[in-house]
This record gives C-alpha cells, sequence and structure tokens, in this order.
C-alpha cells in the first residue's frame, strides 16, 4: 500500500513537471511571437510607412519669440491716409479726371485702410470713389471719399475702420449700382465742350465687369473710362517712414521665427510639420497671414515648388520661403538651412556660398539713381563667376509692401530707376533639378542717404552659414 502511494505520488510529480516543461514552451513561443511582430512594426514604421521616425523624433517645444516691436509699433495713421488721399486728388485734378474708382484690395487698403481681408470680392460691388475738390480758401485740392454699397450690406459697411467718415451712397437690389453712383457724384451731364477729355479712373486690379458697368452709365457724356494710370500706381511704390518702420518690424519677427523654428528640426522631420510648425510661431508672434513655402533637399529645386511632403535626411538643405503680415505690410523671408550634424556635400556647400556671394553684390549695386536691371546684372555677375548663372532661373527681386509681389520690379529688362522709399526682395537662386535648390532672400529699402539697408537689420541681417540663418 505504501509503495502504491509512493509510485502516485511520483506519477503526479512527473506529470507536473512534463506541464511545467509544456507551459514553459509555450509561453517562450509566445514571447518569441511578441519579439517578432515588434521588430515587424518599427520596421514597417521606419521604411514603410508615412508615420516612419515618429516614434524617435525629440520632444519639440514651439515657444514662439514674440518680437517685442509687434506690439509696441503703432498702425498707419488717419492723418497719413488723409495725406494720401490728396495727393491722389491731386493727380485726378492735375489729370482731368473725376473720380477714381477702386473695389476691395491693396489699393483700398492705401487710401482707406480696408482691404479684401475685411471685406471679401462678390458680384454685389462695394467701392471706394475718391473725386477732387478745391477748396474755398487757398485753393489747394482735397479728396472727397465715397463707399458705394449695397444697401442692405450698408450697415456693416459702416463698421470698416475707415480712417475717415465717407460719404455713403447705396443702391438697392432692383437698381444698377454704377448709374447710381455716377447719379450720386454728379458725373453724367449732356455733351458739351467742357468735358471734352475728362476721365473717370478704374484702378488697375479691378475686375473688367467694373468698366463695362461705368461705361454703360456714362454713355452719352464724354467721360472716358479708364485703367488708373502709373502716376497713381507709384504713390505706393516710395514708403513713408512709418511704413518703412512697420516693414522692419514684420520682417525681422518672420526672421526670427525661421530662425526659431530651425533649431528645432530634426532628421526625418516632414515637410509639412516644419510648415505647420512655422505658421504657428508666426501666430503666437503676433503676425497674421504667415506661411512658408518649405522644401526639402531636390524638391527646392523648383521655385515656386509645392513639395512632396518630404523626410529631411542628413544630406538635405531645407529651404523656407516666408511671408507674414503686419498692419496690412508684408514680409518676405527665405532661408536655405541645414542642421548642426547635417552632411552637405562640398558641391551643395560651394552653390550655397556662391548665392550668398550673389546677394552680396547685389545689394551693394543698389543705390538711389541706379537703373534697377542693374542691380540683377550684379547677382548674376556673381554666379557667373562659378559658371552657375545659368541655373538661376527667375528674376532677382520684387518691390513689396501691401503686397508681396508689387512694382517696381529688379530684373534684366527693368529701366525703372531706384528712388528713396523703394524697397525691394534680394532673392539669388540655384536650381538644378533632380539635385538641388538654394535660394537667399532678403527684403532692403533705400534710405534717406539713398543707400540700400536691409529690413532685417535689426534681427542681424542675411544668413551667416545654412547653420546660422
Amino acid at each position: 500500500m505504501g509503495m502504491l502511494k509512493e509510485t502516485s505520488r511520483s506519477v503526479l510529480l512527473r506529470r507536473h513537471t512534463v506541464e511545467s516543461r509544456v507551459t514553459d514552451y509555450q509561453w517562450k513561443k509566445y514571447r518569441i511571437s511578441l519579439l517578432l511582430c515588434f521588430v515587424f512594426l518599427i520596421c514597417y514604421i521606419g521604411f514603410g510607412s508615412p508615420t516612419r521616425f515618429s516614434l524617435f523624433k525629440p520632444e519639440v517645444t514651439i515657444e514662439s519669440p514674440k518680437h517685442p516691436c509687434v506690439s509696441a509699433i503703432p498702425p498707419i495713421s488717419r492723418s497719413e491716409y488723409t495725406s494720401r488721399q490728396n495727393r491722389l486728388a491731386q493727380i485726378l485734378h492735375d489729370l482731368d479726371a473725376e473720380a477714381y474708382i477702386a473695389e476691395p484690395g491693396a489699393h483700398t487698403q492705401y487710401f482707406a485702410n480696408f482691404s479684401t481681408t475685411d471685406w471679401k470680392l462678390s458680384e454685389r460691388p462695394l467701392l471706394v470713389i475718391v473725386t477732387p475738390h478745391q477748396t474755398g480758401k487757398d485753393g489747394n485740392i482735397v479728396a472727397k471719399v465715397s463707399l458705394l454699397t449695397p444697401k442692405f450690406e450698408a450697415p456693416r459697411a459702416k463698421l470698416l475702420a475707415l480712417p475717415s467718415t465717407p460719404g455713403y451712397i447705396e443702391w438697392a437690389e432692383e437698381q444698377d449700382p454704377y448709374s447710381v453712383a455716377v447719379e450720386a457724384l454728379q458725373l453724367k451731364s449732356a455733351p458739351n465742350s467742357l468735358n471734352v477729355g475728362r476721365k473717370l479712373f478704374i484702378d488697375t486690379s479691378a475686375r473688367h465687369f467694373l468698366y463695362d458697368g461705368f461705361q454703360h452709365a456714362l454713355a452719352g457724356t464724354n467721360l472716358t473710362v479708364t485703367s488708373a494710370p502709373k502716376e497713381i500706381n507709384q504713390l505706393r511704390e516710395r514708403k513713408s517712414d512709418s511704413e518703412i518702420e512697420i516693414m522692419k518690424c514684420v520682417n525681422e519677427a518672420t526672421l526670427l521665427g525661421i530662425r526659431h523654428v530651425h533649431k528645432q528640426m530634426y532628421f526625418g522631420m516632414r515637410e509639412s510639420e516644419a510648415r505647420d510648425m512655422i505658421s504657428t510661431v508666426f501666430a503666437d508672434g503676433g503676425l497674421s497671414g504667415g506661411g512658408c513655402l518649405t522644401l526639402f533637399g531636390d524638391n527646392a529645386a523648383l521655385p515656386h515648388g509645392s513639395g512632396t511632403n518630404k523626410a529631411l535626411g542628413q544630406s538635405d538643405f531645407a529651404l523656407f520661403d516666408c511671408t507674414a503680415n503686419l498692419y496690412g505690410y508684408w514680409s518676405d523671408v527665405t532661408r536655405t538651412v541645414a542642421l548642426p550634424s547635417s552632411k552637405i556635400s562640398s558641391d551643395n556647400w560651394n552653390k550655397w556660398s556662391m548665392v550668398h556671394l550673389a546677394q552680396e553684390f547685389a545689394i551693394s549695386a543698389a543705390k538711389e539713381g541706379v537703373t534697377a536691371r542693374v542691380v540683377d546684372e550684379h547677382a548674376r555677375f556673381a554666379l557667373r563667376l562659378a559658371k552657375l548663372d545659368e541655373y538661376f532661373t527667375h528674376r532677382l527681386g520684387h518691390g513689396i509692401g501691401l503686397e508681396v509681389h508689387e512694382a517696381p520690379y529688379l530684373n534684366g529688362g527693368s529701366t525703372d530707376i531706384i528712388q528713396i522709399g523703394h524697397t525691394f526682395s534680394n532673392e539669388p537662386g540655384v536650381y538644378i533639378e533632380g539635385l538641388v535648390g538654394v535660394r537667399l532672400e532678403d527684403c532692403f529699402f533705400i534710405n534717406e542717404s539713398g543707400q540700400a539697408e536691409y529690413l532685417t537689420a535689426g534681427a542681424g541681417g542675411p544668413s551667416k552659414s545654412p547653420y546660422e540663418p
């Protein structure tokens, strides 16, 4: 009996041992399966998934460095708007024009402090109308400003932050707005010799149906409806001191934003991630409408490419072409950068250096009285030294202010004479499709001494190297 119990105990013990071994084997097999699944997941994320690198990217802090000027600098004053309107009125008087008409855009921003940001364009015209009037005291020409508005929109139109109270001309839905305007301004009269040669100027950026509308409303008169002449368009080209100060601020703040994001970049970062990050920095810094064309590696070989959401590699440059807005005035700053541990080829480093030299050559040539094309030629000469001029495929620069791109322009065919108060971009580049793209851009103005001065100077000015934007 005792032997039977001992035998049973031994059998149970062996059975327990066998079961334990089976259980251990199954657990080991399970752990190996888990490990293989984890390795597969890592490989998929690293090489086959759009989210690759996401598990390994460093912690990114987007604490935007707000430039103190953004909250300190004042907008354009009421008195400056009045001065602009009166200069316009004098031109209208000198050119025998009855009125100047513009719809929301850069010119209404310049003369009346509102644009499409405040009033979107539609089939129902809302128009600023400026007419010249001679004062009784000294005979000076002053402006009278009227606002043509849909009647049902008049309450909203009266909320626009205009620099002074205009005369409101309201038109009902069943009326022709152009005839209402002509009647209210007493522009229509019987044909006679007194009206011969007199004109009605329409802003050059206005939609064509506005021309048609006023031509129809003025049929039977000797008033000619025509595009606003260069004398009016040139009013915006030479910036005042207050405009220059705003433009310095917005360009400096834009550059600081680029530098801030550059410090937080990492290999594997996507173009869209960098683009979103810099937009956040601009918005947090008090700038409006901020954004960047963000291109990595060979994507930058297309000067205005849309990118492919490429991940940043160790041998890649990253190109940021950024704009932002303050009180209606735009910045435009471009940097081509590398990370501290990037492995940029000597050939691409040389291209960056030559583009930097071209920027220096150009700014040295920009002075009051110089023809615009000469500045463009200086940039191309620098690139020609390294046989890279054929890869500089666009103009050197454009005017900038209430529009990112406005007259005058720095190109090989421009005969414009550079004047005090002019503002330009200086943006040479080299683009070799499928390989690399490099562009550097800082905007400058012509100061009272007739010399070029960078709008980014207060923030350190142009790039020092791809590592120091």
